[in-house]
């Protein structure tokens, strides 16, 4: 394998373009050579916007070409677990964006597929990246807040076209697979744990018939009880709090996009408050570039495709209760 991993990106997704081709633009390890869209007109446009040498008018062109080395999918939910397989089946290394699937069992059927074929996979959880991240968790593995009762998280923003896929129910959208699935991710990773209870009250939008809102609780089985809402109607916030025994973490300027700026991590304990400063990252960058040093390495990624297994077993339950 070279050193620096030749990247297809399978649509033209708003996504890609605004924040994953340039960061993998920008990574020590890879680069985007080539786009594919359902037709070669759009994808030439999109190959000219964005400086991407290649256009395939179809995603099978796309993946079946010898000049790429990995795939990044970007495509509707519904679609994640149809192109993810094909990646899988033409022996493509595949970064497919969250949520993994639209349910768990057709999560499992996409992970199998690339383990059959020891093809490297992964899903697109950026910030899980962020030095952000990697120093809270480190904090709660120190004891920092002694022994975790509560954790909450939020993700908000409003969508203000309402022809946004994320409101459409045949593309399964719904707040909580576009963002709710952050916020279990973030629980899940700080806690190392798995819900055992999953409960959740939600807001059908008239029109789109997705939950638009959704507020959800959550038992784990070490006692500690975690709940968040996601929203495609409320003003912008992307937060979490981890609350124990003996202190207290705010993460309160976002945790899925950072400004690239310092963020504040909030630190109380016992008497004591500190705030703590985190340089700043393109999450999006370390992901793209974890991904292919795996490649490069022969190693598997720094997050095994199962985890977003088990996001989507998650994600079963709160709509299974709705």
């Amino acid at each position: 394998m070279a050193d620096m991993i030749r990247w297809g990106v399978l649509s033209t997704a708003n996504i890609g373009r605004n924040r994953v081709i340039p960061a993998i633009q920008q990574s020590s390890n890879g680069r985007v050579t080539a786009v594919a869209s359902r037709t070669l007109e759009k994808a030439r446009a999109f190959a000219d916007e964005t400086n991407i040498p290649t256009a395939y008018g179809s995603y099978e062109e796309l993946i079946a070409s010898p000049d790429i080395d990995a795939i990044y999918i970007p495509v509707p939910n519904s679609e994640h677990a149809q192109w993810s397989i094909r990646c899988a089946e033409a022996g493509k290394p595949t970064l497919c964006e969250k949520p993994l699937a639209s349910n768990a069992a057709e999560a499992q059927k996409m992970v199998d597929a690339f383990k059959a074929r020891g093809v490297l996979f992964a899903e697109a959880f950026m910030y899980r990246f962020h030095p952000q991240t990697e120093r809270v968790k480190q904090m709660i593995n120190d004891g920092a807040v002694g022994e975790i009762r509560a954790m909450q998280s939020t993700f908000n923003f409003v969508a203000r076209n309402e022809d946004d896929i994320r409101l459409n129910k045949a593309l399964v959208g719904g707040s909580l697979m576009d963002v709710g699935c952050y916020c279990i991710n973030v629980m899940r990773l700080m806690l190392d744990s798995e819900p055992s209870e999953a409960h959740a009250l939600s807001r059908i939008g008239a029109t789109s018939q997705v939950d638009e809102s959704l507020s959800a609780v959550m038992a784990f089985p070490n006692g500690v009880l975690g709940h968040f809402d996601s929203s495609l109607r409320s003003y912008f916030a992307h937060t979490y709090e981890i609350r124990g025994t003996h202190g207290r973490i705010s993460v309160e300027q976002g945790f899925v996009m950072p400004k690239d700026s310092e963020t504040l991590v909030r630190y109380w304990h016992g008497d004591q408050y500190e705030e703590i400063y985190i340089p700043p990252a393109n999450s999006y960058t370390l992901m793209a570039e974890d991904f292919a040093a795996a490649l490069i390495d022969g190693r598997p990624p720094r997050f095994a495709p199962e985890d977003g297994v088990a996001n989507m077993r998650v994600i079963d339950l709160l709509n299974a209760s709705v």
